[in-house]
């Protein structure tokens, strides 16, 4: 339990996925930055003189765990939840969280349907998913590719972007096909009947995504086709490390802008010398969790409702712009009103190195 008196911890709890079949590598960047944030905020002087505190549950992607999580930490006393990045196990979170009325402000899961009701209990800063996915169809199309195959996982969250994309494609001429195999040698075979100009994988990494990768790269009737992974997974460092130059001019979704802020250069420099690989947009999020959280401590105080209602007041400059939250319809949450988005890739010559495709 949390410990009485003034300069006793204000425990914030954090949800990452640190373990398989979690998305590892993107849990450590997210926690890295909540870390990074929590260190810096408690070198400023803390919460009002009290130090602040994280207490770290592994999810491991899974939804019961998430929630289990979730029932422990509130029995701990945290006065919020912070980050998870798989949209699936943050949705199971999101509504524990508001079963409890435990304040939850995710860092990176972008599924529209985060909650199934509105609710003031939680807020996230990742753009949601169909803003990001039709800026990717459009990226698509401006690139010439209207026949667009998707390799997909079952999944609410592959499901809703495959959805997303076929919406946004049809009604602007394109069209898209469902693959039926993640088998590489079928989905090969699938993309030339079909006479595809795109895939898409919308599937895990390392598997199925890097056996499927080299197959198309390695098929001299594909050497036209364009592979896309609007979930990011060429972002972090394992994608270079397991396809090397295949893993190249594949473009995904990232949520950083042109230039960071000045604050985002120096946590930048800091989280460089603290990761083994460079920092991600996944980190950049994990510490704007903790400015905007921090923020609405110091402003509104520790209680949870107090919390909850206190969305609306968010105005901080974080890592990658100012944050303001607003409630977009349809979404039943807080959400950061214009976070950046880009398409991105990595470039054949140097694949240490990152190209912007759009906007340009």
């Amino acid at each position: 339990m949390v410990t009485s008196g003034l300069d006793s911890a204000v425990q914030i709890g954090a949800l990452v996925p640190l373990t398989r079949p979690g998305w590892v590598e993107a849990g450590r960047q997210l926690l890295a930055g909540l870390e990074l944030a929590v260190r810096d905020v408690n070198d400023a002087g803390g919460i009002a003189g009290r130090p602040l505190e994280l207490v770290v549950r592994d999810t491991a992607a899974d939804p019961d765990r998430a929630v289990a999580a979730v029932d422990e930490l509130a029995r701990l006393g945290v006065v919020a939840l912070a980050g998870e990045y798989h949209s699936v196990v943050a949705r199971a979170a999101a509504g524990r969280a508001d079963a409890l009325g435990l304040p939850f402000l995710c860092s990176s899961a972008v599924l529209d349907a985060l909650v199934d009701r509105p609710t003031d209990w939680v807020a996230r800063l990742a753009p949601p998913q169909s803003r990001g996915w039709q800026i990717y169809a459009d990226f698509l199309l401006g690139e010439g590719r209207s026949r667009v195959a998707v390799v997909a996982q079952p999944s609410v969250y592959w499901a809703a972007g495959t959805r997303i994309l076929r919406d946004h494609l049809t009604h602007r001429g394109g069209s898209l096909i469902e693959l039926d195999s993640l088998a590489p040698p079928a989905v090969c075979d699938a993309l030339v009947e079909h006479r595809a100009t795109a895939l898409l994988l919308l599937v895990g990494t390392p598997e199925p995504a890097v056996p499927i990768v080299k197959a198309v790269r390695r098929d001299p009737r594909l050497a036209d086709l364009l592979i896309g992974a609007p979930a990011g997974q060429p972002e972090f460092g394992e994608w270079a490390t397991l396809l090397g130059k295949d893993g190249a001019a594949i473009p995904f979704l990232r949520y950083l802008p042109d230039r960071l802020t000045a604050l985002g250069d120096q946590v930048e420099a800091a989280l460089r010398d603290q990761l083994p690989k460079a920092p991600s947009f996944v980190a950049f999020e994990g510490y704007d969790t903790i400015v905007v959280l921090a923020d609405l401590l110091r402003s509104h105080g520790t209680d949870r409702r107090g919390l909850a209602n206190s969305w609306q007041y968010v105005d901080v400059s974080g890592t990658r712009g100012r944050i303001q939250l607003t409630r977009p319809p349809g979404l039943g949450l807080w959400q950061w009103t214009y976070p950046p988005i880009q398409v991105a890739d990595r470039d054949s010559a140097a694949v240490e190195n990152f190209r912007i495709r759009y906007p340009r």
